[in-house]
């Protein structure tokens, strides 16, 4: 396995697909780098990232493989699923007239998965109590 991307290029990438011209690809490669992200988080627990699946998405399986040991890590699931929810909804409705609306909203849930999962990896009780950000902030990070 190559190297996962840091995480400011992933973040950049998440940020220009929310206006993409061609939602179904554009949330499939969002799908795709929120696996990234949870790779890094695997990764760094010394762990292979799974290939597998959980519902029909390998980004469910890697989150679920990441909380194993880690309860706190449990505080993302509700976004990886969100996230899903997004990617099911464009890919059935394409032409929906809330589809780049949907797609904005599936480019955030993205970066606050991204945003989590780089805060978890600095301060390890994130996530603890409904995931905030407080001891980031009181640390300056």
């Amino acid at each position: 396995m190559t190297a996962p991307r840091p995480f400011a290029e992933i973040e950049a990438r998440m940020h220009r697909l929310a206006v993409a011209p061609d939602a179904l690809p554009a949330v499939t490669e969002l799908v795709g780098l929120g696996e990234e992200v949870l790779e890094h988080w695997i990764a760094a627990r010394g762990e292979t990232p799974t290939d597998s699946r959980r519902e029909g998405f390998r980004l469910l399986a890697l989150h679920r493989q990441g909380c194993k040991g880690e309860p706190s890590f449990n505080a993302c699931r509700e976004t990886c699923r969100e996230l899903a929810y997004y990617y099911n909804l464009i890919a059935t409705r394409p032409a929906d007239a809330e589809t780049s609306r949907h797609l904005h909203m599936a480019s955030l849930v993205a970066k606050h998965l991204c945003l989590f999962v780089s805060g978890k990896m600095q301060v390890a009780e994130l996530g603890e109590f409904c995931c905030s950000s407080r001891p980031l902030r009181a640390n300056g990070g």
